[in-house]
């Protein structure tokens, strides 16, 4: 089972760029004029409407990828089964029943969520549990804290408009003001949808209750109730293919059909004679290589994500069974760094999608800002 896959270099990218934003504190965002245009009731039907698709989506690409890996994993069981039955043969003590082989006993987080039910055939599994509360608790905060706006915000008004007008400057500063408008609902939501599920899935219980056995070691939890939502990579990868949904359809509306392939194939530049067809030819090359890159790029946004939480969660659980009888005590420092990586895979996360969309968005001849 992998036991660490941060991505080091990335995290790095991401701080670095965040420490490159031009003119975050300058910007003059009046947030009780800005809240109502995402909030307010004139254009609130549109966003909830946009906010339900997000999660619908996400939920049943989840879904379809979830039925996909288990039927993948039941494949390479069966296999692992048979392989282990012919190694076997002729080996087994007197006695002992055919093809009873003992499995090792496993250690750790399992790498795929537990099925802990299937009401009516439909598979729930703990990660989906998770990644619902965590979506109805932002839902219901949402709607409590923009239910009365006041013009001195207070409490939940006050924390929801501080959070907004941070990702709202930290999104203007990269993708200038004409795409932050139009992009702004997704990249604020998945921001706080992560980086609220890595945090709960830090809560003591996520991951140790729910059914199991007792060994000599103690109680062994087979089958956890609840799971961190991004520990589970169907949960990551649907996130990854709906955005690059979006991403089509931003492309497509900025640039159009034309500007979207001259973005990727056409030679840049000013050239003329034999020099452009060299570069014609060189720049489709390029552009088929950009191709691969970019249906290569769900997989590595989700893999990252799904492989650092992943890794965490189980260097808390190694870090519990170090020391017996101090399995409270050891983990504690180890949380104050999986609560700041949680941070950080959200925010590479929303840094990485908006430079993606930025790039194939980009007018010729502008820059990030120009919008403005």
């Amino acid at each position: 089972m992998p036991t660490g896959l941060h991505d080091p270099v990335l995290n790095t990218r991401a701080m670095v760029i965040m420490g490159d934003l031009p003119g975050i504190q300058d910007c003059d965002i009046d947030l009780r004029r800005c809240l109502p245009r995402f909030f307010g009731r004139e254009i609130q039907p549109r966003l909830n409407a946009k906010l339900a698709l997000l999660l619908f989506a996400a939920l049943f690409l989840s879904l379809g990828v979830d039925s996909m890996f288990a039927l993948n994993g039941a494949a390479q069981q069966g296999s692992a089964t048979s392989a282990n039955e012919v190694a076997g043969y002729g080996k087994a003590e007197p006695g002992s029943l055919p093809g009873a082989i003992p499995e090792p006993e496993e250690h750790g987080l399992p790498q795929k969520a537990v099925e802990i039910a299937r009401p009516f055939g439909f598979p729930i599994t703990n990660s989906m549990i998770v990644s619902w509360i965590v979506a109805l608790c932002l839902i219901i905060f949402a709607r409590i804290a923009t239910r009365k706006m006041k013009q001195v915000p207070a409490g939940a008004q006050n924390f929801l408009e501080w959070v907004v007008e941070g990702l709202y400057g930290v999104l203007e500063g990269i993708l200038g003001r004409h795409l932050t408008e139009r992009t702004f609902w997704f990249f604020a939501t998945i921001f706080i949808f992560i980086l609220t599920a890595n945090w709960v899935g830090l809560i003591p219980g996520v991951g140790t209750i729910g059914w199991g056995h007792q060994t000599a070691q103690g109680f062994k939890v087979d089958q956890p109730f609840f799971r961190g939502a991004n520990a589970d990579v169907n949960m990551t990868f649907a996130m990854a293919l709906v955005f690059f949904a979006c991403w089509i359809v931003w492309a497509i509306q900025e640039v159009g059909v034309r500007g979207f392939l001259k973005e990727l194939f056409a030679p840049k530049g000013e050239s003329t004679g034999l020099l452009k067809v060299l570069l014609v030819a060189v720049f489709f090359a390029a552009g088929c290589l950009e191709m691969i890159s970019i249906l290569f790029r769900p997989i590595s946004l989700s893999f990252r994500l799904y492989g650092n939480i992943f890794a965490g969660e189980n260097m808390l659980e190694a870090m519990a069974r170090l020391v017996p009888g101090f399995g409270w005590l050891v983990p504690i420092p180890f949380y104050f760094l999986e609560l700041l990586m949680g941070l950080v895979q959200a925010l590479v996360f929303m840094l990485l999608t908006a430079v993606f969309t930025l790039l194939i968005c980009q007018h010729e001849g502008e820059s990030a800002g120009a919008h403005d």
